[in-house]
């Protein structure tokens, strides 16, 4: 079954978690994406409150376990 738009792009979000530097904020995160033009800053904050609701972000924008997982498994699905 294919993933819907914003399933892609919320793997994408918790991929960029798990990848940004340790010096990188979380909203130095998103821009950087936004600047892919994959979607807007407000869709990806939109986007990251669902992410954080789901409980896969923390507040502060840290990964959770689950989360943490997740990332590692997109990671997996986008690399060829």
């Amino acid at each position: 079954m294919p993933l819907k738009e914003d399933e892609i792009e919320k793997k994408v979000i918790l991929l960029k978690l798990l990848l940004r530097e340790k010096d990188e904020s979380l909203e130095e995160a998103l821009a950087a994406l936004a600047d892919t033009k994959m979607a807007t800053m407000q869709q990806l904050q939109a986007l990251l409150k669902e992410l954080q609701n789901e409980g896969y972000v923390t507040n502060d924008g840290n990964l959770t376990l689950i989360g943490e997982a997740e990332a590692k498994k997109a990671k997996e699905e986008f690399t060829l």
